[in-house]
């Protein structure tokens, strides 16, 4: 069975390689400036604020075990007019009633009224928050100033239902939802277009190849002289005064096509999932592999004494790995080391340290 599982892991390697050597082999498309830069200063705000839940089957918090929850419905009932005596208060059992964190993300160029979408995420022991309703629940930003405001019915997408005796069954996830156009934005953030005379653009990964394609790009497309490259990562622009032509500007700019440089050769590997990812310009030197697999088979008796512990390690082999040229070479040569996922980390990183693998291993 393990010797099926790696040969069906790789064959699926194999196809996705086939897949990829197709997309290769297809010219070099272009990218728009937008997908490859952002407008400096053009970005979103992050907001955040405590709420509660109410509404809820049965699901919600154990106030018991969660005071924060029991102290936020007595602060918000004291605000609408309702008092509850002190002996009373610490006896509130309310099923239905969770206390939530509510995020969301102000967009630049927000306007005072216009809606915005918000995550609701428990922050107590609720079940559920299903059919659940959220109170007014202020939003603020890192200023602590308040922004928005959210409310609303909360979209859970999942279920779950329980039976005696503790079964019980679930579909995805149950604790967090989000309120679409939940929130009402309430302040603006000043959110300038360039600095003075000129606009910044900054590229996504730092590259001098793709910094100076696109400044061709521009000069080329919207007269010479007027980009500049500041650094690896940022063109500066220069952008007429008036506001109506700027945007007008930027709005051409943005949709100029530049075909971008090869990324650098590299290898990213995750040991807890087992996941090996390289991009198209890793290349290996011609070396030689020894791999062997160690399996420790622990046999289970009734009896201690009859229990066995049986150590095997398969004859080892020495493989000449050819210098490849291509990511479907590369795949090929470590395809037939008769490697799973897990051994190859220790391969790739044995060919960096010999100086065969030409790219840069990163482990996640």
């Amino acid at each position: 069975m393990r010797k099926a599982g790696k040969g069906l892991i790789w064959q699926v390697v194999i196809v996705s390689t086939a897949m990829l050597s197709l997309l290769l082999a297809a010219p070099v498309q272009a990218e728009r400036i937008k997908d490859l830069a952002s407008l400096q200063g053009v970005r979103n705000n992050q907001l955040i604020g405590y709420g509660i839940i109410v509404g809820l089957d049965n699901s919600g918090d154990q106030t018991t075990q969660t005071p924060f929850t029991t102290q936020a419905i007595i602060n918000m009932l004291s605000q609408l007019g309702v008092n509850l005596p002190t002996d009373q208060a610490s006896k509130l059992q309310l099923k239905n009633v969770a206390a939530v964190m509510v995020t969301a993300n102000l967009p630049p160029f927000s306007r005072v009224g216009q809606n915005i979408d918000v995550t609701v995420s428990s922050m107590g022991n609720a079940k559920s928050l299903r059919g659940g309703t959220l109170l007014m629940t202020p939003l603020k930003g890192a200023d602590g100033q308040v922004y928005a405001m959210a409310q609303g019915g909360v979209a859970v997408g999942g279920a779950g239902a329980s039976a005696g005796g503790g079964a019980s069954v679930q579909v995805n996830h149950l604790s967090a939802g989000r309120i679409p156009a939940g929130a009402t934005v309430e302040r603006v953030v000043s959110t300038p277009v360039g600095q003075g005379a000129y606009v910044h653009y900054e590229l996504s990964t730092t590259d001098f190849g793709t910094v100076q394609r696109v400044v061709e790009a521009i000069n080329r497309e919207m007269g010479a002289g007027l980009a500049q490259a500041v650094d690896g990562r940022q063109v500066r622009v220069r952008a007429p005064d008036d506001m109506n032509a700027r945007v007008a500007f930027l709005g051409r700019i943005e949709n100029l096509d530049v075909k971008v440089m090869p990324a650098m050769a590299k290898v990213i590997v995750n040991p807890r999932t087992g996941s090996v990812v390289m991009n198209q310009t890793v290349t290996l030197e011609s070396c030689a592999v020894a791999h062997g697999n160690l399996s420790v088979v622990v046999g289970g008796a009734t009896d201690v004494q009859d229990a066995g512990v049986e150590m095997k390690q398969e004859s080892s082999k020495i493989l000449s790995v050819k210098a490849g040229a291509s990511l479907a070479d590369v795949v090929k040569a470590l395809n037939a080391l008769g490697a799973n996922p897990m051994d190859l980390l220790a391969i790739l990183q044995a060919m960096k340290a010999a100086g065969a693998l030409r790219a840069d291993l990163e482990i996640i």
